[in-house]
């Protein structure tokens, strides 16, 4: 279909509020053609939870980075550095495949590609992706549930967004206008082996067996950087031997 690529690569990226900027110059300078920075919060095991008994959730700065999977590596190196993702605290990064995207036709010529890693885990020809990615929509003030819901059943965190949106089974109206309910979504990065149970418990927890309530679903990782505990510590390592 004419104006759909079909070898584009989706990187997103979670650090702490600041670092947005720097690293949407940082990929831009390693061949990306710009980012979406998307105001989030969220807490990690390695951040502080409470101030004087205070729970802490830090700002976040999401960045959406779409680009071919030429360029990929390349890009994925320069946000590492530039974010220190090989260190705790400092966020995450992790790439889904894009079947088909459509609006940037400059980006759909046939490209080699590497099989270098760069601190992360990487999906090879027979072998299952380690990571999925939950994605959570529910209406405004349930993000909470979902968090705790997930941590319990085994998740390390996850990223709260704000957003709107209806659903078929929202038809509010006020004075004869309708009314965009304000939702949240929340990102949760999760080993795959442990997805359907997370998945399960945020069903349970936010009732989105019930109409109304919202939706998950879960997207295949193809490689993740930043998540610093024994399963990828040696795998980070070697970026920070390079």
């Amino acid at each position: 279909m004419s104006g759909i690529s079909q070898i584009c690569k989706f990187l997103v990226t979670i650090v702490n509020h600041g670092m947005g900027r720097k690293v949407v110059k940082a990929s831009k300078l390693a061949g990306a053609e710009g980012g979406t920075v998307i105001i989030g919060k969220g807490t990690g095991i390695h951040e502080i939870k409470a101030l004087f008994g205070i729970p802490i959730e830090p700002e976040k700065e999401i960045i959406f980075t779409l680009t071919s999977k030429e360029k990929l590596d390349s890009i994925l190196q320069s946000v590492v550095s530039t974010a220190k993702l090989n260190k705790p605290g400092h966020g995450i990064a992790f790439i889904i495949d894009i079947s088909k995207v459509a609006g940037i036709c400059h980006l759909g010529m046939p490209v080699a590609t590497s099989n270098r890693i760069f601190g992360g885990t990487k999906m090879t020809a027979g072998k299952e992706v380690l990571y999925d990615l939950i994605i959570t929509i529910v209406n405004k003030g349930d993000a909470e549930k979902v968090v705790n819901s997930s941590k319990e059943a085994g998740a390390e965190g996850g990223t709260i967004l704000s957003g709107r949106g209806t659903g078929i089974h929202e038809r509010a109206k006020l004075f004869g206008i309708t009314i965009e309910p304000e939702k949240e979504i929340v990102l949760t990065l999760i080993d795959r082996q442990q997805s359907n149970k997370v998945l399960e418990a945020i069903i349970n927890e936010s009732a989105l067996n019930k109409p109304g309530k919202g939706i998950a679903f879960v997207l295949e990782v193809e490689k993740v950087v930043g998540i610093n505990h024994p399963l990828n510590m040696m795998v980070n390592e070697r970026l920070s031997d390079n």
